[in-house]
């Protein structure tokens, strides 16, 4: 029953229902993989399990005991889901400490505890070496579970006390499935989803918000118009951006969006620069994507690409948006001409 919202991921279902019957459960696990693909989701149902009352040898919560109940609300108190607060660069020190703290006392139901840790690619050394020490010397009957992107993103120490977990990229099919349940009913929006979200179906259903298609059209026209106005298009990106709420990070998340939706436009404008077939056309830009890949070589859509990472890394790292994507579309338009 618990495992009904996890898909694409059976192969691993299976694997940890065999170590739960063999009583091999770990102390600790990394799970890697792209983003979006449900690896906190696997988390809080495998912690679920952990934890229910009802469950014994088998990889299955009831949902309903009290256990169950509570961990959904995030209120139970042997499971502990942390992340990097949203205006932190990297995981604070004191954030750490606090889960180390609290994660050394006695078990209060009995059944051991369970750590999630979100945002585990940002442990600094700090944070990771205050981490390490919860690592070496778990409570009994308790299971630390850091989720990030790499096992690279991780100090060798930490990624040598956990058991590496890999989470792949989900079927189209179950994409799909995934965004009609959440609501998504255009066939053809769909179709043009599923190759961008890459396997993800929290990408894909970020990026199913109409206003930032609304948006990619109208970037796209200022872009190959015959004059590119950068200095208009960077005041556009801003306010569309802001729309998205007062949060940072809300609007960092909208801008990355929209850098993603604007490298697959000149991914497309490269492969028919270099003459192969575009990946994915959306059907309202055809034109558009032609007229780049007749205007510029494919070594100017190269920098054009190059230009767009850097300024998404920057985003990432949390540099001022405003000024990011002036600097971005001061480039773009220079090149493009």
């Amino acid at each position: 029953m618990s495992w009904q919202r996890v898909r694409g991921h059976e192969a691993l279902v299976r694997a940890f229902q065999r170590v739960i019957r063999r009583g091999r459960l770990a102390h600790a696990y990394l799970f890697t993989g792209p983003q979006g693909v449900g690896k906190k989701l696997f988390a809080t149902e495998l912690a679920k399990t952990l934890l229910c009352e009802v469950a014994e040898s088998r990889l299955e919560a009831c949902d309903v005991c009290p256990s169950c109940v509570q961990v959904e609300a995030g209120t139970h108190p042997d499971f502990f889901c942390v992340g990097r607060p949203e205006d932190a660069l990297e995981f604070p020190i004191d954030v750490m400490r606090d889960l180390c703290q609290r994660f050394s006392l006695k078990s209060a139901r009995g059944r051991g505890k369970v750590v999630v840790l979100d945002d585990a690619d940002d442990l600094n050394e700090e944070s990771a070496n205050c981490f390490l020490k919860t690592l070496e010397e778990p409570p009994p009957r308790s299971v630390l579970i850091l989720i990030g992107s790499s096992p690279d993103r991780q100090l060798p120490t930490i990624v040598s006390r956990c058991q590496v977990v890999n989470f792949a990229p989900l079927p189209s099919a179950d994409v799909a499935d995934l965004l009609r349940a959440g609501g998504v009913e255009d066939n053809a929006l769909i179709e043009l989803l599923l190759p961008l979200s890459e396997g993800s179906p929290g990408v894909a259903r970020a990026l199913s918000e109409p206003a930032l298609w609304e948006f990619r059209s109208a970037l796209l026209e200022g872009l190959t118009a015959a004059h590119v106005d950068s200095v208009e298009l960077s005041r556009q990106w801003t306010r569309f951006v802001e729309e998205a709420g007062k949060e940072s990070a809300a609007q960092r998340r909208r801008a990355s969006l929209c850098l993603g939706l604007l490298l697959s436009f000149l991914q497309d404008a490269l492969r028919l620069s270099l003459g192969a077939a575009p990946r994915l056309i959306d059907p309202l830009q055809q034109q558009a994507v032609r007229a780049l890949a007749e205007r510029l070589d494919a070594d100017r859509i190269l920098a054009l690409m190059e230009r767009c990472l850097e300024a998404d890394f920057h985003i990432d790292r949390r540099v001022q948006l405003v000024l990011v994507l002036e600097a971005l579309m001061d480039a773009l338009g220079q090149r493009i001409g």
